[in-house]
């Protein structure tokens, strides 16, 4: 059996992909430079605040918008909240928010927070019945729709730039699985991503707000460069992961197709080599270095410890969690397996033999899970 190599079977990139290269030399040499207030008239302040600005301007050009429709936030999660709600406490129609079942928890839980939700079913691969999305969208309580680029745990896109949505309903889109990986679909008036899906340093998300969105600050407001954040601007962070991002757009097109390959790879093997496992969402509209499979009569927290053990590192975005006992609501509104369901992402290095090495160990663990239960 093919062993991967130090570091190789790591397979979960998802949550958080390694500090790329380019991230990783710009951030060391903005420590020295970009730690003071940006706000400051004093030289240190000055070059802070050149550095932050440079960061936005690489940022916009990496995602084709406006520098001015960049904000810097504290994480994804932050931005998802701000950009959706700011949607909802602009918007002149209502406080409803149409959203499918698969949303993020980020999105979930921004709606129950400040919004009442209108949840759209989706198909078996994750696909949202975009004709009821459009017709739910009708209503006249609907301030903002929110649908996201791509899925978080079986990663089929969705037709965000392809939807007829009333003139004056917003989209709001969670971009954090696709930015930089993907380009920007069209049609959203805010839009948020995060810096360490794509390579970059944790703790900086990205808010897009359109300049001719009617959006609000739904949280109270701070005095600092961008007023559409709050809080001291994390400045070496923010340039690293501008950088990172510029980085994986430039690198995408050769990437993108070696890691579509590889869960080809993936997605074959597994369903050949595994009894009873289903291969989840859309095979061909979908993330480029993600793939999702449950396996039958396998709890899938025990199939990510076993496989950790032999040196290969995914998750499981499924299963119930020892915490709560739920499992999870994107599986569950899909209408497919639940339980025994691993997560692999690929990293951009990640090559064909580290995925042959996981595709060799995985039935012989997945017998030796169920031998262990009598089946």
């Amino acid at each position: 059996m093919t062993r991967p190599g130090q570091g190789a079977g790591d397979l979960d990139s998802a949550s958080a992909a390694p500090l790329h290269p380019a991230a990783r030399e710009v951030l060391l040499a903005a420590l020295e430079r970009g730690y003071a207030d940006p706000r400051r008239l004093h030289r240190a302040g000055r070059e802070s605040r050149l550095l932050l600005d440079n960061a936005r301007e690489a940022t916009a050009d990496a995602l084709g918008v406006r520098p001015d429709e960049v904000t810097f936030t504290p994480s994804g999660t932050h931005a998802v909240h701000l950009g959706l709600l700011g949607l909802v406490r602009g918007s002149r129609r209502g406080d409803v928010v149409v959203h499918p079942a698969v949303e993020h928890s980020a999105v979930r839980h921004a709606v129950a927070w400040g919004a009442r939700a209108r949840v759209v079913p989706c198909g078996r691969n994750g696909r949202v019945d975009d004709a009821r999305l459009i017709e739910e969208a009708a209503a006249p309580d609907v301030g903002v729709v929110a649908l996201q680029t791509a899925n978080h745990e079986v990663g089929t896109t969705q037709p965000v730039g392809e939807l007829g949505l009333p003139d004056d309903v917003p989209l709001f889109t969670d971009a954090c699985a696709a930015m930089g990986r993907l380009s920007l679909p069209s049609g959203w008036a805010a839009a948020a991503g995060s810096a360490h899906k794509w390579g970059g340093p944790a703790g900086v998300g990205v808010l897009l707000v359109r300049k001719r969105a009617r959006w609000r600050n739904p949280f109270p407001g701070d005095d600092r460069v961008d007023e559409r954040s709050t809080g001291f601007e994390n400045v070496p962070a923010v340039l690293a992961a501008a950088a990172a991002l510029q980085a994986v757009v430039a690198e995408r097109t050769e990437v993108n197709a070696r890691q579509h390959e590889l869960v080809d790879v993936v997605r074959r093997r597994v369903a050949a080599e595994v009894p009873d496992v289903e291969v989840v969402g859309d095979p061909d509209r979908r993330l480029p270095h993600l793939v999702t499979f449950s396996c039958l009569y396998v709890d899938g927290e025990a199939l990510v410890t076993e496989l950790d053990r032999r040196g290969f590192g995914i998750a499981s975005g499924s299963a119930c969690t020892a915490s709560t006992l739920t499992p999870s609501h994107v599986l569950e509104a899909m209408g497919v397996l639940t339980h025994g369901n691993v997560r692999l992402s690929l990293h951009r290095d990640t090559t064909r033999a580290d995925v042959d090495a996981f595709c060799e160990v995985l039935p012989g663990l997945v017998a030796e899970i169920r031998a262990r239960v009598g089946l």
